[in-house]
């Protein structure tokens, strides 16, 4: 739209020009093109805290104590001083204005564990209209736990399980849930996913998704569990028609298990028209893996809309290591309504991969009301991800002459994994590493918007995830004018680690639009280094 850098006269277009239909607010953010944080507070003198993460409404910085048990929330507030020199710029900011209270006011600080339970410093999600956050707590995980009827082993147990509904403008504990001798994945929030009103928390010991309502009034509300049962007169049913003669000391499968097979078997049999060859096609297809299938459990789960659910299903190992690219995965799209799987993927499947490149945005599962998450990049609604996707998608598809470094016995495997098809679908799995789609785990900061900035993504990205630290400021290149630097963020101190040896990772909290941004640098056996940048 603009035909100029300069800000007054692209205020001066905007004023006679209309844009395009659809693009208003894709036009005006291109005016963070002229607004970028300028200037850099290093070290800056705050409270010793973990920080989280700021709500997409910009109102709300969320923190924890470091005793892990308390909660504390700053409300965002622009830097204002006075000076009385005649020479005054940001350049010599005043000491005062150099605190971090200078930016932020704190609303409160409530404590949510008790002596025995922790705050998952991980775990922080939010209600659409910013009214409700969502925290848990926990106490120690135990690798030990005596097995339960239910249970599935391999899989640790914690004793106790606590998630906190929160008002956000006062810090008053509305409800909670709690899980007892269960185990739910609170790294990063995996274990839940919050769309809209509903909210599911998936119990990988049990194998129960519990699905609830989180109520205006302030608390949870059951609406179903699936796993052992789909329906809620399942139960009811199957005990009013049991033997117990019959069924005494047997084990059936989960009703969502049992969906699951269903769907295969159906799946294989319509894949083969010919009678004669179809019993072939199933031993071969199906019953030869029947015990593979049995074995899957579920890993993750996210919402798509209201009434269906994407589920990954893979070994126990993969829903207890960290490292899990190389494990073999399967997806299943769930109806809550039918309770029936109405599709199902490997995580190797082309059909999948192509849903994932051109229809990303759909497993964000965002709410059209979110103006400023609907504005997140991806390679489904921006064409420099896109190209970016298929970069790499090239390099791994390409075929290199190399030398395996393998054994014998393992020759056919590495060859295999070294031609054109095998690559591409190591690529294929490594992409589908990021289904379920991780909630709110992106930043929706117009600075990682690709169409306005380019910047390396291997230190920095929307993505919520600590980084290894770098000596070197990270460059936020205009994309409209390829060598042209519009700032730097650096975190860590201003003349660089004491120690180049020691390691050290880095987190960056964007402000959802305004030009501001915290660093976080930490390193081993030193003090957490916090950087404040903005526009000076």
């Amino acid at each position: 739209m603009f035909r100029s850098n300069n800000v007054a006269a692209r205020v001066f277009e905007r004023q006679i020009l209309t844009p395009r239909p659809g693009t208003s607010v894709n036009a005006a953010r291109q005016f963070y093109e002229n607004l970028c944080p300028s200037y850099t507070i290093y070290d800056i003198d705050c409270p010793d805290h973990s920080f989280r993460k700021f709500t997409d409404d910009g109102q709300y910085l969320v923190s924890f104590g470091q005793n892990h048990q308390d909660l504390i929330v700053y409300r965002p507030t622009w830097l204002s001083f006075s000076c009385k020199e005649e020479d005054c710029d940001s350049d010599n900011l005043p000491q005062k204005a150099r605190r971090f209270d200078s930016f932020f006011s704190q609303l409160y600080c409530v404590s949510l564990a008790s002596s025995n339970e922790f705050i998952c410093k991980d775990f922080f999600l939010y209600m659409e209209s910013h009214k409700f956050g969502l925290f848990a707590t926990s106490t120690a995980q135990s690798h030990e736990a005596p097995d339960s009827e239910g249970a599935i082993h391999g899989v640790p147990s914690i004793e106790k399980i606590t998630f906190y509904l929160v008002r956000l403008e006062d810090g008053v504990v509305l409800d909670e849930k709690s899980f007892h001798n269960d185990f739910v994945n609170l790294a990063h929030s995996m274990g839940a996913f919050l769309y809209e009103d509903l909210l599911c928390i998936v119990s990988l010991r049990y194998q129960t998704i519990h699905i609830l309502q989180i109520r205006d009034s302030g608390n949870f509300v059951e609406v179903r569990n699936i796993g052992t049962f789909c329906r809620e007169d399942d139960e009811l049913f199957l005990h009013s028609h049991a033997q117990p003669q019959v069924t005494h000391g047997i084990s059936f499968l989960t009703g969502i298990k049992q969906r699951l097979l269903s769907f295969i078997f159906r799946k294989t049999w319509n894949e083969e028209a010919d009678q004669t060859l179809r019993v072939q096609h199933l031993k071969k297809k199906f019953y030869f893996h029947f015990q593979d299938y049995i074995d899957l459990i579920i890993l993750k789960v996210q919402f798509l809309d209201r009434h269906h659910l994407l589920l990954k299903f893979g070994s126990v190992d993969g829903g207890v290591s960290r490292v899990s690219d190389q494990n073999l995965a399967f997806f299943a799209v769930y109806n809550m309504e039918t309770t029936e799987i109405i599709s199902f993927y490997q995580n190797s499947s082309e059909e999948l991969y192509s849903l994932f490149e051109y229809y990303y945005d759909h497993f964000h599962a965002n709410s059209r009301s979110s103006l400023h998450e609907n504005f997140i990049s991806s390679h489904s609604n921006n064409i420099h991800a896109l190209d970016q996707l298929w970069n790499i998608k090239t390099k791994a598809s390409s075929f290199s002459q190399g030398k395996l470094l393998v054994m014998p016995s393992d020759t056919a495997s590495a060859i295999y994994s070294m031609t054109s098809e095998g690559k591409l679908n190591e690529f294929v799995k490594k992409m589908m590493t990021s289904l379920p789609y991780t909630c709110q785990s992106q930043s929706p900061s117009p600075y990682f918007d690709l169409s306005l900035f380019r910047y390396d993504e291997k230190l920095i990205s929307a993505t919520d995830r600590h980084r290894h630290s770098t000596e070197h400021p990270i460059k936020f290149i205009s994309r409209r004018q390829p060598n042209v630097l519009k700032f730097k963020i650096k975190p860590g101190p201003e003349t660089g680690g004491l120690d180049g040896r020691a390691k050290r990772i880095s987190s960056f909290l964007f402000h959802p639009f305004l030009p501001f941004a915290l660093s976080i640098q930490q390193t081993y056996m030193h003090p957490t280094v916090v950087n404040i940048h903005f526009r000076g």
